[in-house]
């Protein structure tokens, strides 16, 4: 019989509980075991992810942000335009730019210096969990990119309401263009990206727009012109292991904030395409049977996690999109696909919706 998932020397008073403790204590106890994936985004994890970005393996930063120097232009005309598609220009429409799940912004940077070029001011308002990451955007964009104030705003926007500031010229309001990109949608159960998606717009007006990045399934129908599964895995399994380092990453955090003793190299980095789902999962397999302490879980009881061999941590999933799965959620959300635009080999997909 395998040992019991977990124990409580005192039972947990989880409404008390600050979010990382309450997230482990819940993911840990339940069966199967998980994690949420906000939770590799500490100072340490948000550089891992950085250098992923950066790995040849790993298209989905490169392909997006080639996406976006080829097509800044016709996106900013086009969130510019009313819904009924009367062209209107930027200088009597000014965008504002609200990014959730910012990081350092590295690609955000293409759109905002095309944008600076459009108009005199440009305000950006950056939302991320981690104030290191923000720092470091805020920093190298107001540095590097005249004409654009930058406004961070630190905050988990799945779990906590955000402001998206409207400032006026003159008499003429600011139109936002809220950017959810780099894929980050796909982390999130369908269930759970509405919801993300429906919160953001009712912070939003009619007319305003959201440039929406999502990686696309593999589809065999596309006779070659379309990603592998093999291209798929190794974007989330790289050769240099930096991937498995990230994954291990929230073993560490909750090392370093509850004072547990995970020992992350007892688990081996895993990742799995599941087509019936249409997404990658990452996990963390035990590779033996373990016991870990987290003396900070439950309001100063000791929650005990035992692992058999072979056991694993649920870290994330990444979700992978065909042109109609993305429609459809745009459209339960309240937004209406106004263009969507690809690279050659179907790899990733940006489409930009207006707000109804």
């Amino acid at each position: 019989m395998p040992p019991p998932l977990a124990t409580l020397e005192a039972p947990p008073q989880l409404a008390a509980l600050d979010p990382v403790a309450d997230a482990a204590c819940r993911g840990l106890a339940a069966t199967p075991k998980s994690l949420p994936p906000w939770l590799f985004y500490d100072a340490p994890g948000s550089r891992l992810f950085e250098q992923i970005t950066t790995l040849p393996e790993y298209y989905l930063t490169r392909t997006e942000r080639a996406l976006f120097s080829a097509h800044a232009g016709e996106i900013f005309r086009l969130a510019t335009s009313s819904t009924n598609n009367q062209q209107l220009t930027t200088n009597n429409v000014p965008l504002t730019i609200a990014e959730l799940g910012a990081g350092t912004a590295s690609k955000t940077g293409i759109l905002l210096r095309a944008l600076a070029q459009r108009q005199s001011h440009v305000l950006y308002q950056p939302i991320d969990i981690s104030p290191t990451a923000l720092d470091q955007a805020r920093a190298q964009i107001e540095l590097t990119i005249p004409g654009v104030t930058v406004r961070p705003q630190v905050a988990n926007y799945i779990t906590e309401t955000v402001r998206i500031e409207r400032p006026h010229r003159g008499r003429i309001p600011t139109r936002v263009l809220a950017l959810y990109i780099g894929s980050s949608i796909g982390n999130f159960s369908p269930a759970e990206a509405r919801q993300i998606l429906t919160r953001l717009r009712s912070e939003l007006a009619p007319g305003d727009a959201l440039l929406l990045g999502t990686d696309l399934a593999p589809n065999p129908a596309l006779n070659g012109h379309s990603k592998s599964v093999a291209t798929l895995l190794a974007a989330y399994n790289d050769s240099a292991g930096v991937t498995a380092a990230f994954n291990r990453n929230i073993l560490d955090r909750l090392n370093r904030e509850l004072g547990a003793d995970f020992h992350p190299q007892r688990f081996l980095h895993r990742a799995l395409w599941n087509p019936a789902h249409s997404r990658i999962e990452m996990h963390l397999e035990s590779l033996s049977a373990q016991a870990v302490r987290i003396p900070a879980a439950a309001n100063g009881s000791t929650l005990t996690v035992r692992f058999a061999p072979g056991e694993t941590i649920h870290t994330e999933n990444s979700y992978k999109f065909t042109a109609a799965a993305i429609a459809a959620l745009l459209e339960s959300a309240r937004f209406t696909p106004t263009r969507t635009f690809t690279d050659p080999a179907n790899l990733f997909a940006v489409t930009l919706a207006t707000a109804l």
